[in-house]
């Protein structure tokens, strides 16, 4: 069990079993003597029962820190959704602010670092709508970077169904 801590709006651990996943899984960014998690990789370790999440000396359930994430973040379980299908998929998920999307992903048994991620992801629910600027701006982000937009669409179950989107030339 990974024992880890949230403040400021950031989960961190120390423990050598968190390092041991993030050389196994890359869960989480190495920072110097730590691995940080995004919000959606602790929500994961939460529901598959391998992080211990501490406030101060409360410790979050992952009903609690859902809930305290959500009002922060509005569409946390769209992205969670995505998040979650993708890694059961075996897939390397990390975040993908500096691309303007939700996540990055790295084709099956690719690493960061060893090559580039294949596509840029956005989860949507399936009750949202895009104006085609929106969708336009997405392509337009995936196709600058050299990744594919792939289109994580979230119903009202929580199942996802996936669109990949590409630039064609006539």
């Amino acid at each position: 069990m990974i024992e880890s801590y949230y403040l400021s709006d950031k989960v961190t651990s120390t423990s050598p079993e968190a390092f041991s996943l993030y050389e196994k899984s890359r869960l989480g960014e190495k920072k110097k003597e730590k691995i940080e998690y995004a919000t959606v990789e602790a929500l994961y370790l939460l529901s598959e029962g391998k992080l211990k999440l501490k406030t101060g000396k409360k410790i979050l359930s992952y009903d609690a820190f859902l809930r305290l994430i959500n009002k922060k973040d509005k569409r946390i379980e769209s992205k969670y959704a995505v998040f979650e299908d993708l890694r059961k998929r075996g897939y390397i998920v990390k975040t993908a602010l500096k691309f303007g999307a939700e996540f990055r992903v790295y084709g099956k048994g690719i690493h960061p670092g060893e090559d580039h991620a294949k596509w840029i992801v956005y989860a949507v629910r399936e009750s949202e709508q895009m104006s085609w600027q929106e969708f336009a701006a997405k392509n337009r982000v995936a196709h600058s970077t050299k990744k594919r937009l792939l289109l994580g669409i979230v119903d009202e179950e929580g199942d996802v169904s996936y669109y990949e989107v590409s630039w064609v030339r006539p």
